[in-house]
């Protein structure tokens, strides 16, 4: 997992949309924080990951939806499984490409955002990504996630149970991650502190070899831990 950035640093951003008024938007939006920084600007895909690997920025927040390369194929060269040294990925769409961000998860992203979202969310995502705090809004994860689930699930088969590692505490909070829950919220259902939730999280990660709380969802939808709803 990318180190968050050093304490006093301002993040560094790398902008990649295919529209320029949204490109200048959100460079603007982004500027003005005084612990943000916007570090390059890219029109398309392959622009951005050539930035995006000569600048190694913090966050990239992209589009999906871009010409000569999307924003999907984007990410899982700066951020796929394969990816030694992963670049964190914000993608931004719009309800009507549910589909696209659920793919765009699978290939490495750590969260997403709506197209509509206000000013402060948008500065808010940057500031959660670059923390490794990957970012899964509750209300879109319940829909995009259970709307695709069932897309992804293994067949039924005699198989190795791949959540085995865990102990039955670990799997309950997988199973709550997975339903778009907060740790507040993980912590409120299961009558224990915010930290002890940050722990199993993270014990969670560390025994299923996954990179942040996005990749858990994932992990839980591929492997038919969770059905869709």
């Amino acid at each position: 997992m990318p180190d968050p950035p050093a304490a006093g640093s301002p993040i560094r951003v790398l902008v990649c949309d295919d529209q320029s008024i949204i490109r200048a938007g959100y460079a603007a939006i982004i500027d003005a924080q005084p612990d943000l920084e916007v570090v390059g600007q890219a029109e398309d895909g392959r622009t951005g990951v050539e930035l995006a690997r000569r600048l190694r920025p913090d966050v990239m927040v992209t589009d999906i939806r871009m010409p000569l390369l999307d924003g999907i194929a984007a990410t899982r060269l700066l951020a796929g499984p394969d990816v030694d040294d992963p670049v964190k990925v914000l993608v931004v769409t719009t309800f009507n490409l549910d589909e696209y961000v659920y793919d765009a998860l699978r290939a490495g992203a750590s969260g997403f955002l709506l197209k509509d979202s206000r000013p402060h969310e948008l500065v808010a995502a940057v500031r959660t990504v670059a923390a490794g705090e990957a970012l899964l809004a509750p209300a879109v994860t319940r829909r995009l996630i259970g709307r695709f689930g069932e897309r992804v699930r293994v067949a039924e088969r005699e198989w190795e149970d791949p959540a085995k590692p865990l102990t039955d505490r670990e799997r309950e909070v997988l199973m709550l991650i997975a339903r778009g829950l907060s740790n507040s919220e993980i912590a409120k259902a299961l009558t224990i502190s915010h930290e002890t939730v940050k722990t199993y999280v993270s014990r969670i990660l560390t025994k299923l070899g996954l990179r942040d709380r996005v990749q858990a969802v994932v992990f839980a939808y591929q492997n038919g831990l969770v059905s869709g709803y």
